[in-house]
């Protein structure tokens, strides 16, 4: 059964054919141009060859493809970056209906 806790399609309108947001439509296009570039200037036919043009567009493809719970896979490195980098401390509330972030004020 899925389980959502907001409609699929919310935030699907502000998105450019409703996968993509600006930043991730210029990543692929770029990764899509430097390996259209790679084709060009390389002829060679070997697998090692075959492998290193098609790199720029395996890794952008990587990042712009969805991931369940996060936009895509830029987001999720995003999103792992700043819980790592930062100095907070994040609680586990369950499901509560309302949180006050001071935790002196819930103490009490």
């Amino acid at each position: 059964m899925d389980e959502y806790l907001i409609p699929a399609n919310s935030k699907r309108s502000q998105l450019i054919f409703s996968i993509f947001r600006p930043i991730d439509l210029a990543i692929l296009i770029c990764g899509a141009f430097i390996t259209l570039v790679l084709m060009l200037i390389f002829k060679g036919d070997t697998i090692n060859e075959l492998i290193f043009k098609l790199t720029p567009i395996a890794i952008t493809g990587a990042l712009i493809m969805p991931i369940p719970y996060y936009h895509n896979g830029l987001v999720f490195i995003q999103e792992m970056y700043q819980f790592y980098t930062r100095q907070s401390r994040y609680l586990w509330r369950g499901w509560c209906s309302w949180y006050v972030g001071n935790d002196e004020q819930t103490k009490g």
